[in-house]
């Protein structure tokens, strides 16, 4: 009898990786082809970022995987001057909000952006980026 090998892309993500494996593990392989993405639900037309497996909804699994594309509006940031355990060598960092119209995405800024550099409803895109840890995480630029 062969022991299955556990699934564990997802301890790729982020800059600590407090799980190594989920039920959307694939969201990994997609940054790994440069691609954030999110899911819906077949089921409701739910749309859920950070994606789901399962539908919070209508308690479906029917899920598919779609592309962050296009443009988004930033509808809210804030700067962070402390940190979580893992992350107090990255503050200040900005985290924020962008609005793609059927769902929206909460991420961090670019490294190269700042609050004085954007303000609400500054158009933005959704990017993968690779940490210099070779961790994979997203990021907001102007558009």
């Amino acid at each position: 009898m062969s022991k299955k090998q556990e699934d564990v892309r997802f301890a790729k993500f982020g800059t600590v990786s407090f799980t190594k494996t989920t039920k959307v593990n694939d969201f990994i392989d997609y940054l790994e082809n440069g691609k954030v993405m999110y899911t819906h639900c077949k089921a409701c037309n739910a749309d859920f970022f950070p994606p789901r497996a399962d539908c919070c909804g209508c308690l479906s699994s029917t899920m598919e995987w779609k592309e962050v594309t296009g443009k988004g509006k930033l509808v809210s940031y804030s700067q962070l001057t402390f940190a979580p355990v893992g992350f107090e060598g990255d503050i200040p960092y900005t985290i924020a909000m962008v609005d793609y119209g059927d769902y929206q995405v909460f991420g961090r800024l670019d490294s190269g952006l700042t609050p004085e550099t954007v303000s609400v409803g500054t158009e933005m895109t959704t990017r993968v980026n690779t940490l210099p840890n070779g961790q994979l995480n997203y990021v907001f630029q102007k558009a």
